[in-house]
């Protein structure tokens, strides 16, 4: 019997949907969350609901997962009773972590470790948090940027965590109720783009989820929108944004997203996932990153402005400042031009001889005081 026999929601292309199968990896995800008030995106077959809920939440029936251990309970040897019989493979009770088939395989012989868990559940991938650094400091582990402690696997949930979970693909919506009954209203079926976040909890909640690539922006600026509402977000998206996201100022990297998502959040970039750890796998990389509300209540100038000059700046990101600013930079200067004595040549500042990826959070702020009329 194959080891997907128990894949019973089809991935669906339109929603950029690729489950994560990889128990490792899930309980990594789940254990760099603080939060007890959660709202998961995208659960999906529960891969990191299983952990979100509280073991005795978790149905004794819920089938086992393709790729090793029953829903609900994590397959790390040191929450397992010494008396706990442990497969030579890595599973308990007799399960291989990895179906022999897939062990056998050319492509498990030759996978790179940041994509394969090793026989104790354990992925070694990028270890640690990276802090800013460029993309290639990230793909290696030694490449000298900084780094911290690893994520652990999750401490099993509280009755005190309040779980809601939004998915939008109804075959997944009835899996969840099927295998997570205790979900109950917890289990929103919906489109989290256009639902109104203020009406889920009474206070402040935390987002997770392995985002789906194709609207992860759309899933960002959403995030944005309700700041104040979220102060914390741990997701997995596709590693060329997540880079991007976690990315300092200085290189070709950074870009939009940076800057939006820096100005209101501290930004993590926790470890790295291989497309083995999916099904279907995705043609390209993917990574975790960690998002924590930083302490800014207001950025001190216009947003709306704000928001326009740090799109018009990136969306001719070749181009000097005073180039792709040009139009912002005659609106500011009023109707009667820098001709006029109370409206100087504003262009004529330094600033303006940078290109948009030079710039900080900070500097964007300023620059934009600086257009204000």
């Amino acid at each position: 019997m194959s080891y997907l026999c128990d894949m019973e929601v089809r991935a669906k292309k339109a929603l950029g949907q690729h489950f994560l199968t990889d128990q490792s990896v899930a309980t990594r995800i789940v254990g760099a969350l603080q939060g007890s008030d959660v709202l998961e995106v995208g659960p999906g077959m529960g891969v990191l609901t299983q952990y979100l809920l509280p073991q005795d939440c978790v149905e004794p029936s819920t089938p086992l997962h393709p790729q090793g251990g029953l829903r609900g309970v994590p397959l790390r040897h040191d929450t397992v009773s010494s008396s706990t019989p442990l497969h030579p493979q890595g599973g308990l009770r007799g399960v291989p972590l990895r179906h022999p088939e897939l062990q056998s395989s050319e492509e498990f012989k030759t996978a790179k470790v940041d994509e394969v868990a090793g026989p104790a559940g354990e992925t070694t991938a990028t270890l640690g948090t990276l802090r800013g650094g460029t993309g290639a400091e990230r793909s290696e582990a030694s490449g000298g940027a900084e780094q911290s402690e690893a994520v652990e696997s999750p401490e099993p949930a509280t009755s005190d965590r309040h779980l809601q979970v939004v998915e939008i693909d109804k075959e997944s919506v009835e899996y969840l109720k099927k295998h997570y009954p205790s979900l109950g209203d917890g289990l929103i079926e919906g489109d989290f783009l256009k639902m109104d976040l203020s009406s889920l909890f009474p206070g402040r909640f935390s987002i997770i989820g392995n985002f789906p690539y194709n609207i992860s922006s759309q899933i960002f600026f959403k995030i944005l929108d309700c700041r104040d509402l979220v102060p914390e977000v741990v997701c997995m998206i596709q590693k060329e944004v997540a880079e991007r996201i976690a990315e300092k100022p200085g290189t070709k990297t950074y870009g939009i997203l940076s800057v939006f998502l820096q100005a209101w959040y501290d930004i993590e970039y926790l470890f790295t996932v291989g497309p083995g750890a999916f099904n279907p796998p995705p043609k390209v990389q993917s990574a975790v990153i960690r998002l924590t509300r930083n302490s800014r209540t207001s950025l001190g100038c216009d947003e709306k402005l704000f928001r326009t000059v740090v799109k018009t700046a990136f969306g001719q990101r070749r181009k000097t400042l005073r180039n792709s600013l040009k139009p912002l930079i005659r609106q500011a200067q009023g109707p009667q031009g820098q001709d006029s004595a109370s409206s100087p040549d504003i262009s004529a500042n330094p600033v303006f001889d940078l290109r948009p990826e030079r710039l900080s959070v900070e500097d964007f702020i300023a620059l934009t005081l600086m257009l204000q009329q």
